[in-house]
């Protein structure tokens, strides 16, 4: 029968979550819901000088925003180092594993001596082949040691998942190093012990782990273990096609979840960083995508993380959700920005929610709210300069159309989008104008820009007061500039 599926999401606490080991995570996290399978985690913290604890709680807060939830306890592998020595031991005891007595100096000189006679250097398996007296002589005078696996001569194949069959020679390997002279563990010890007492059935990992998995894989040999399945996940480049980095912009997740994007928009995004359904699907939702993925629809080929990909998905599962939805999710960034408080809160609530509703087609993060949606919230809009150039040209003339509408709207009987369109469509007609001649400067002088949601309806939602008095306000500034340019 086929081994359960159990797979893991292994970070390593050094820094805030990346959009790599995001990607890393989901695809672990899609693999196991698709199979009805396990999603485990673990933290690789046996780095000890640079792992930092609030560096685990922040990878943990940004994977429950995910919603990439674990399903078992998490394992720290700081938390387990005597298990690590132990299992190292086992492998002495076996003969698979021998210790090693060569100091740094020694090894470095011969190395040294490898290079100048353009030999490839590899630990030349030295303490492998010493007498039992002559490890005795070691242990009494106390030298460190350290414990190297003993690599059997041949080749290592395996087939990948993603990338087909691989296969390395043995002597590229070399008897590494699994328990350094302090004790501590190495990495490949520690992946591989963990990956036995958790059953990992699939490795599903970086591209740059590539390289690891030859030794990974004699280790589960010498343990006698199943091999689990390897995958490696394509590279994630910046649009210049190289690796992604700071260079770049944001790269941790943190990051965007600042900036406004949505758990489900991120989600979407990296899950088509190397994966697809073979056709021009882009928009999945989060069950669809656990329904559909798979390993078989992994490329194999390096992917380019494209930003306006993200902005533009990002925008269609905010269109998705309703205004209530989006209520506590936009509001922060309105209190961040000082546009609204948290006391006033409440009492807004009706008018938020109707310019959420009018702003959301337009917005393609949560920060967009309160950015597009600012002249709803201030007493006094700033005017774009681009926009005054565009349609504030002839001041006085400008002034002049503005205040024939600003005179009607102040004597509208119903002061809703249908009439006041009606009543900006008549006042053009009755001077040979484009309805666009009005529409635009009255744009600028009710928002400060040139473009944004329906006039007639955020005109509403400001109010008769309001937009009098900014009607009155611009017709100020441009006589104003009038009479400065005379």
């Amino acid at each position: 029968m086929p081994r359960p599926v159990r797979v893991r999401f292994a970070p390593s606490p050094t820094g805030l979550l990346h959009v790599g080991s995001a990607h890393t995570a989901l695809f672990n996290w899609l693999f196991a819901r698709r199979t009805g399978g396990a999603f485990l985690l673990r933290i690789e913290d046996t780095d000890v000088e640079r792992s930092r604890q609030e560096w685990v709680d922040a990878a943990l807060d940004v994977l429950t925003w995910l919603g990439l939830h674990w399903d078992e306890d998490i394992v720290s592998q700081s938390r387990r180092v005597a298990f690590y020595q132990q299992r190292a031991e086992e492998l002495v005891r076996a003969g698979k594993a021998y210790y090693c007595y060569c100091t740094p100096e020694e090894l470095e000189a011969r190395k040294q001596e490898a290079i100048q006679q353009g030999r490839t250097w590899q630990y030349d398996r030295r303490c492998a082949h010493l007498s039992e007296t002559e490890r005795q002589r070691y242990e009494e005078q106390g030298t460190p040691r350290v414990i190297r696996l003993s690599v059997p001569p041949g080749k290592t194949r395996f087939t990948d998942s993603i990338l087909g069959d691989i296969e390395v020679g043995n002597s590229t390997i070399g008897d590494f190093v699994l328990v350094r002279s302090d004790g501590w563990p190495l990495y490949h010890l520690a992946v591989v012990v963990d990956d036995i007492a958790m059953e990992i059935s699939h490795v599903i990992r970086g591209m740059d782990h590539v390289s690891n998995t030859p030794k990974h894989i004699q280790l589960f040999q010498a343990f006698g273990y199943e091999l689990p399945e390897f995958a490696h996940l394509p590279n994630i480049l910046g649009p210049d096609k190289k690796k992604l980095s700071k260079r770049h912009g944001a790269v941790s997740v943190s990051e965007y979840r600042d900036a406004g994007y949505l758990p489900d928009g991120i989600v979407n995004f990296l899950a088509l960083l190397g994966w697809s359904t073979g056709d021009d699907r882009e928009f999945f939702t989060r069950a669809e995508l656990m329904a559909l993925f798979s390993l078989e629809q992994v490329n194999k080929r390096d992917t380019v993380f494209d930003l306006q990909k993200l902005h533009w998905l990002n925008g269609q599962h905010i269109n998705t959700l309703s205004a209530g939805e989006l209520f506590p999710l936009v509001t922060p960034f309105f209190i961040r920005d000082g546009l609204i408080d948290e006391a006033g809160l409440a009492a807004q609530r009706a008018r938020i929610l109707q310019v959420i509703e009018l702003l959301k087609e337009r917005c393609r993060t949560l920060v967009d709210f309160a950015t597009q949606g600012r002249f709803f919230f201030v007493d006094q809009v700033d005017y774009n300069p681009k926009a005054v150039e565009k349609h504030w040209k002839d001041g006085e003339r400008v002034a002049e159309r503005m205040q024939w509408l600003r005179d009607r709207f102040a004597s509208a009987s119903e002061f809703s989008a249908e009439h006041l369109e009606a009543i900006t469509r008549d006042v053009a007609d009755a001077h040979g104008l484009k309805a666009a001649e009005l529409i635009h400067p009255t744009r600028v002088a009710l928002t400060g820009e040139m473009i944004g949601p329906s006039l007639f309806e955020l005109i509403v939602l400001l109010g008769k007061e309001t937009t009098l008095a900014r009607l009155d306000r611009a017709c100020a500034a441009l006589g104003e500039t009038v009479r400065v340019g005379k």
